[in-house]
Order: structure tokens, then C-alpha cells, then sequence
């Protein structure tokens, strides 16, 4: 049985689109090259021919790994977050002496973008932070030892 993954809705839409992308466009465009492809001769030897077929095969197993993911999420409806407690959705800022105060957005692990402040409920910092509340200190285990993290404030995101 599959694994039920976590998502805010943003990231459940972005599967979506990747997948509305890659049938209705990706698909066709790739059945073009090999048809392309095709028409240059011998296809034993046909470089062109093999790097369609190969693209093809990535295609289809990004979509089904794709279909699979979008039929065992559980999207959280970010409106109903309890904004006292941390959890997929939220929105945190912490304070550590070793990194100052930093502003995360938890998201599902399939959503993460660090650089942007969107860390996985399944990371050190995120699964520390899981359930804190305003005010509680946790303690997280990253690579480089441990840190203490404060939280200042817990919000949701707004749309």
C-alpha cells in the first residue's frame, strides 16, 4: 500500500498542474520528436530515435509516479489549522542563537524549497518543530549538532 503523503493545497495544485502538463502537452510534443526522429532512416542507429524513446519512458513514469502521489494525498485545509500549535501549513517564526530568528513555512515533503523558507514536516527543523506551540523551545538535530529553536509565532498562510 502507498504511502499517504502530507500537502497544503498549493502543492497538491502544483501536482496537478505538472501532470496536467505532462499529458496534455509534454506527451504530444515527445510523440512529434519520435515521429521526427523516425524519418531520419535506419533506426538501429538512430541517436535522435533512442533519446525520444528514453524521454518517452521518462514521461510516462513521471506520470504514473505523479498519479500515484495525487491519489494518496491527504491535502490540509489550511483554513481549519489550529494557529496555536505547529503543523503542515503553518507558518512559524523561531529565534536560535546560532542561526538569529527565521521564518519557516512547514510543508509537505514534496513541497520543500529551503531557499524560500519551505521546509518538510519530515525534516530535522520540521519534525522538531511538529505540535510546539508559541513560546515552547525545541530542540533539533541537524547534521551539524543540535539546535535550539524558540518559537516567537505560529500563523497560517493566507491566501
Amino acid at each position: 500500500m502507498a504511502e499517504v503523503k502530507t500537502y497544503t493545497q498549493a502543492g497538491f495544485d502544483a501536482l496537478q498542474k505538472e501532470l496536467d502538463y505532462l499529458v496534455n502537452v509534454r506527451v504530444e510534443e515527445n510523440k512529434k520528436e519520435i515521429s521526427t526522429a523516425r524519418a531520419f532512416g535506419d533506426l538501429s542507429e538512430n541517436s535522435e530515435y533512442d533519446e525520444a524513446k528514453q524521454e518517452q519512458a521518462k514521461i510516462h513514469s513521471r506520470i504514473d509516479e505523479l498519479r500515484e502521489m495525487i491519489a494518496n494525498a491527504k491535502v490540509v485545509d489550511e483554513s481549519q489549522i489550529d494557529e496555536s500549535k505547529i503543523s503542515v501549513g503553518s507558518i512559524v517564526v523561531v529565534k536560535c542563537d546560532k542561526l538569529g530568528e527565521k521564518t519557516y513555512h512547514i510543508v509537505g515533503s514534496y513541497e520543500t524549497d529551503p531557499k524560500n523558507g519551505k521546509i518538510s514536516d519530515a525534516s530535522p527543523i520540521g519534525l522538531a518543530l511538529i505540535g510546539a506551540r508559541e513560546g515552547d523551545t525545541v530542540i533539533a538535530n541537524v547534521a551539524k549538532g543540535a539546535l535550539s529553536l524558540k518559537v516567537v509565532k505560529v500563523t497560517r498562510a493566507k491566501d
